[in-house]
């Protein structure tokens, strides 16, 4: 799955454009109101950037892992809500239903997702499971052709706007083949959604509980009609999940070195540009050495993602995925904390948008799996292949 060249470089050409005119110069909008206007949401679904990921057939672009990459770049060079309203359909959300649901799901569910219609979140992290997806407690319990769902979701990226959810459930024993995944839309009976979360950074973003009580849906609903696959699945899905947040820690990288590179010429200390001394070179060197690097690791990872079949896992591709997001994510936190220090005193200031994206790159270290879930995943694959 993939758009030809050209198609997909006259695309990129009007991302870019739109980040630049629209995006950018609306980031004090979204920091002031925590949120991101109607309008440009209105916007980014007729550019198609809901529907990314998802095959033209079912109404989307349909690029592959190292396209969808480079956009996740260039989106990462501006405030991250305005990728996080549409994050969770091209990623978390749809790619659950894409790998393993029915055709009917399929057919019912992507082109809505595709074109904005319809908001998917996905909901696993709990009060007490997250990491360990395994020994999650939200039950589904069978009754007749329905599920009985009871328990609370945490954390839940876009689940105040969401239509529908891509939910994690327990239907069996325990362990992870007791966990199924559901589609469970918003307005069902008994689902209620908790305080809007308030966070360190990525004001516009929206988080909340997601509250089951006594939820009552099909059980048709199953991603891919099956019963116990729903671990399986979520695991598929972080893969490319944690490219994309890899793509997206490269792109504000390159947003902050621009920021402080521009600062560096402009300030003055002792008579000169402070880019003139070789301490703030050395930290903008370090910057912009780490960011290739990362870069480097994630299109490389992208392409390997593409060659192995869109329906199945490869635990080689898996231990990379996860190698790029602990690198690149890290990566971005030094570059933003250098960042800050560049800017001095400024860097502390709201008004500089170096101090936002210091709070905001933050969170990239935790979902999608945090840097020491990274750390097991790879060990543990060095192990096993050895």
């Amino acid at each position: 799955m993939a758009l030809d060249n050209e198609s997909f470089e006259i695309l990129l050409a009007t991302i870019q454009r739109f980040i630049r005119e629209r995006l950018v110069p609306a980031e004090n909008h979204v920091e002031d109101h925590d949120e991101v206007p109607e309008e440009i949401v209105a916007e980014m679904k007729e550019l198609g950037l809901f529907g990314l990921s998802i095959p033209e057939e079912y109404g989307g672009i349909g690029l592959s892992m190292s396209q969808e990459g480079r956009v996740a770049f260039e989106l990462g060079r501006t405030a991250l809500a305005f990728r996080s309203v549409f994050g969770t359909n091209v990623g978390i959300g749809s790619q659950g239903i894409l790998m393993d649901g029915t055709e009917a799901q399929k057919h019912e569910i992507l082109p809505r997702v595709a074109s904005g219609e319809l908001i998917m979140s996905f909901a696993l992290t709990e009060p007490d499971a997250g990491s360990d997806a395994a020994s999650l407690k939200t039950r589904a319990e069978l009754d007749g052709d329905h599920y009985v769902l009871n328990g609370t979701k945490r954390y839940i990226t876009n689940a105040p706007r969401a239509g529908a959810f891509t939910l994690m459930a327990r239907t069996g024993g325990p362990g992870a083949s007791g966990v199924s995944a559901f589609i469970v839309p918003a307005d069902t009976p008994g689902l209620r959604l908790g305080k809007p979360d308030k966070k360190m950074g990525q004001r516009g973003t929206k988080t909340c509980d997601v509250i089951l009580e006594d939820v009552r849906v099909p059980a048709a609903n199953i991603i891919g009609g099956v019963p116990g696959q729903g671990f399986k699945t979520a695991m598929k899905v972080l893969d490319r999940g944690r490219l994309h947040i890899s793509a997206v820690a490269c792109g504000t990288a390159q947003r902050i070195i621009e920021e402080s590179v521009n600062y560096a010429r402009e300030r003055k200390q002792f008579g000169k540009a402070i880019g003139e001394f070789q301490l703030i070179q050395a930290m903008l060197a370090d910057s912009q050495a780490e960011l290739l690097a990362g870069w480097s690791l994630v299109q490389d990872v992208t392409r390997r993602f593409d060659l192995k079949p869109v329906h199945e896992s490869d635990p080689e591709v898996s231990m990379r995925a996860s190698c790029a997001k602990l690198f690149c994510t890290e990566m971005v936190g030094r570059v933003a904390d250098r960042g800050v220090q560049i800017h001095g005193g400024a860097g502390y200031i709201n008004e500089y948008k170096v101090e936002r994206f210091y709070r905001d790159v933050r969170l990239l270290r935790l979902y999608e799996g945090t840097t020491q879930i990274q750390q097991i995943i790879i060990g543990r694959e060095m192990l096993r292949s050895a």
